[in-house]
């Protein structure tokens, strides 16, 4: 394959002898800018100071990925940092766009917390990455979300004024066809800009749009799709056709429609919330079919009480993000795991909004042998009689199993909340009781992991 030719600005490009020692700089620019490419922003520009060979190659770069980890650990301990780290955020990549002089890119993400007086230079940014036909867009801003938790209304909308057409051509004024990964996280998107992105990118394959306005059904529907990987939140209805999807995530209020999607192998559902039915949605003809399903249910309103599903003879991985707030029993979500003799491996997350527990008898296993299950784990686990009857459940069950992981990380779900002295006394406590009441009770071929 014959490498893209870059531009350099040769008029700023030093021109001095390389080393016959220095085989690497030796290379074709077009060369050694695919190699910085690969590096981190800050890494790469590090680079530059190797020798005066390297000076200026940074700045053709085909990845801006502007990712600020240490500034958002920062940010989590210290909340009254956020205006002096984002302005130091918003500077940096400023700063950086001023410099960059590739005429394409491969990526361009955005990762940081940033407050609503950011909102217009953000529309900046967006401008920037697509009139140079960028491949993969990325604008995570779920961060922000910690200051104003629910509140939509205080969230960047995707500007509609990016996807109308120009004064001059019947075309909008940036290259869409080349987008092949698009991802907004806590970016308000309408279904305007959605249904533009389904009709006017041919090539897009990665779709990920995690809060919507004013949305209640959308349909993602057409043979030609190239979609693989669908993340949808937040809709009343969803209707999905497409051919070539491998993996679905979903967050829907009411109905999940899927018609059309036989290479689809990969599931997540959130529902259980309003009038979702997880019970109808496992009726649906593509379940045979599935590899990994991921469901998210809700015991907030009760117990809850599920019923005998059919078989997902394909079945090889079940998450269940269960949200509870008491005692109640785990039994129930067995029904599912019946549902998949061909299962290897099972995850239970409970997500607890209030911790709580009773001293009542451990009830007797349910007999229902698992010949093909051999990884166990119960993250959120914090001793009740009701997590000692489902762990109970998997050793009297599963004959093949290998391994029993138990988490009791994430026993309080607050989202984007440091963890405080308080929870980390719970998890003491929590990994406590797991040892108390487990290790004895593990056979010794099944290998206990307590984190």
């Amino acid at each position: 394959m014959v490498a893209k030719q870059v531009g350099i600005d040769w008029k700023f490009q030093p021109k001095t002898c390389v080393g016959d020692d220095d085989r690497i700089s030796q290379l074709p620019d077009d060369i050694l800018v695919v190699i910085l490419s690969l590096l981190s922003l800050k890494e790469a520009a590090r680079a530059s100071i190797l020798s005066s060979r390297w000076t200026n190659l940074w700045k053709h770069t085909l990845s801006l990925d502007f990712d600020a980890e240490n500034s958002m650990c920062k940010l989590a301990r210290e909340r009254e940092l956020e205006m002096e780290e984002g302005l130091k955020y918003v500077e940096w990549v400023n700063s950086v766009l001023q410099s960059h002089r590739a005429v394409t890119l491969r990526e361009f993400r955005i990762c940081f917390d940033l407050s609503e007086p950011s909102h217009i230079v953000l529309t900046k940014w967006l401008e920037y990455a697509l009139a140079r036909q960028v491949q993969r867009l990325e604008f995570d801003l779920s961060a922000a979300n910690s200051r104003r938790f629910g509140r939509t209304d205080l969230n960047y909308v995707f500007p509609q004024e990016l996807l109308t057409e120009s004064n001059h051509h019947t075309r909008t004024r940036f290259g869409f066809k080349h987008l092949k990964e698009l991802s907004f996280r806590f970016v308000t998107v309408t279904r305007e800009a959605i249904e533009f992105f389904l009709n006017n990118c041919p090539f897009l394959e990665n779709l990920i749009v995690h809060k919507t306005k004013k949305i209640s059904t959308l349909e993602v529907c057409g043979s030609s799709l190239a979609l693989k990987h669908l993340e949808l939140f937040g809709l009343d209805s969803v209707k999905v056709s497409a051919p070539n999807l491998t993996s679905l995530s979903v967050k829907v209020y009411k109905e999940l429609i899927l018609d059309n999607v036989p290479m689809l192998d990969e599931l997540t559902v959130a529902c259980g919330y309003c009038e979702f039915s997880v019970e109808r949605l496992l009726l649906s003809s593509c379940i045979s079919q599935l590899e990994s399903l991921t469901l998210m249910l809700s015991n907030l309103k009760g117990s809850t009480v599920l019923c005998k599903f059919p078989e997902m003879p394909r079945l090889k991985k079940l998450v269940i993000e269960y949200w509870t707030l008491g005692e109640g029993s785990l039994i129930a979500l067995t029904s599912l795991i019946k549902a998949s003799p061909y299962l290897q491996e099972f995850v239970l997350k409970l997500r607890w909004l209030e911790l709580s527990r009773s001293d009542r008898e451990i009830g007797s296993s349910v007999r229902f042998p698992h010949e093909h299950l051999k990884v166990a784990k119960f993250c959120g686990y914090y001793g009740r009689s009701s997590d000692v009857e489902f762990v109970k459940y998997f050793i009297d069950n599963c004959v093949v199993l290998e391994k029993l992981i138990i988490d009791p990380h994430g026993l309080v779900y607050i989202p984007r909340v440091p963890t405080s002295p308080a929870k980390l006394a719970k998890e003491v406590t929590a990994r406590d009781c797991a040892k108390r009441q487990l290790e004895s009770q593990v056979p010794a071929h099944i290998e206990l992991v307590i984190l």
